[in-house]
């Protein structure tokens, strides 16, 4: 199953954008660390490699460090699949903690799941700091859908949703599949609270760790980017923060609508009161938008 889930997951869509020079690095700016969605990798130079490079010729003289979990592209590309994500989290955390280039602190831009997963670094692993947090496309809510799946009534399809519809929880697929450990059933909530390895504790949902509130309220920015045509996110309102009210999985509710918000369990309410959380929105599918919308709309947050 694990070799049939890789090829199919392979098939979501790689962000694409146009490569460019890179300059050399000084002191003068804030190091920005990234983190791939699904499917891809830390140096796919049709994505993140040139994402890399845009970015620095965007901003000359920054140090851009894409994360790579594992020891190659090969394993950084399984681990997005398979990989435990608190494994990850710890991986990435060692990272930067041995970065002498991010000491004295740095802004992140997850795209897809890595944006989760880089909050998941902001709320618990301080130091070194993270200034910004800029989520283009993530899932923080989790997901209740699969990616974009290439005919809909393929065998492959079908076996995948009958996966996380009736194993999600299980033992064995929460800590074989990274997806099912964002997946978010808002028809089997009691199931969800007490078996998701990894988007139950960082959205509070069993107790409230405050630790992690406490370190996500250090944040100067929370920027979270919904990409208005999206057919890969289900449902997009989880890129604002969003999701399904709980009981059913037609009606969606809105950050500010919701309890965690209600309760400031992770204290966002306490964020938007101080003008920390910014919510963008972009036309177009998942991951997709212009080097013009990019430089006018992300690059303020990273100068």
């Amino acid at each position: 199953m694990r070799a049939a889930l890789l090829c199919f997951l392979l098939a979501a869509p790689v962000l694409l954008v146009a490569g460019s020079p890179v300059y050399k690095s000084d002191n003068g700016t804030v190091p920005l660390v990234i983190w791939h969605g699904m499917g891809d990798s830390c140096c796919n130079p049709l994505s993140m490699g040139a994402m890399k490079k845009m970015i620095e010729e965007e901003i000359s003289g920054i140090y851009v460090l894409s994360l790579m979990i594992g020891k190659n592209v090969v394993q950084d590309t399984e681990n997005g699949f398979f990989l435990n994500v608190n494994e990850q989290v710890s991986m990435a955390c060692s990272q930067l903690a041995q970065d002498p280039q991010l000491k004295g602190g740095y802004n992140a831009m997850g795209f897809s799941q890595g944006a989760q997963f880089l909050r998941a670094v902001a709320q618990r692993c301080p130091s070194p700091p993270m200034k910004n947090l800029i989520s283009v496309g993530g899932q923080h809510q989790g997901v209740y859908g699969l990616p974009r799946c290439p005919g809909e009534s393929s065998h492959i399809c079908d076996m995948i949703r009958k996966a996380l519809n009736s194993g999600a929880y299980s033992d064995l697929v929460q800590k074989h599949l990274v997806q099912a450990q964002y997946w978010h059933d808002p028809l089997s909530d009691d199931l969800y609270k007490k078996h998701s390895l990894f988007l139950a504790d960082i959205n509070q949902e069993r107790a409230v760790n405050e630790t992690y509130k406490k370190n996500l309220q250090l944040l100067e920015k929370f920027v979270m980017v919904k990409f208005l045509q999206d057919t890969v996110v289900d449902p997009v309102d989880t890129e604002w923060f969003g999701f399904l009210k709980t009981g059913q999985a037609k009606e969606t509710e809105t950050l500010q609508e919701s309890l965690l918000y209600k309760e400031d369990r992770l204290g966002l309410a306490a964020m938007d009161k101080a003008g920390k959380l910014d919510f963008l929105a972009t036309k177009g599918d998942h991951l997709q938008f212009s080097r013009e919308w990019f430089t006018a709309n992300l690059v303020p947050y990273l100068q």
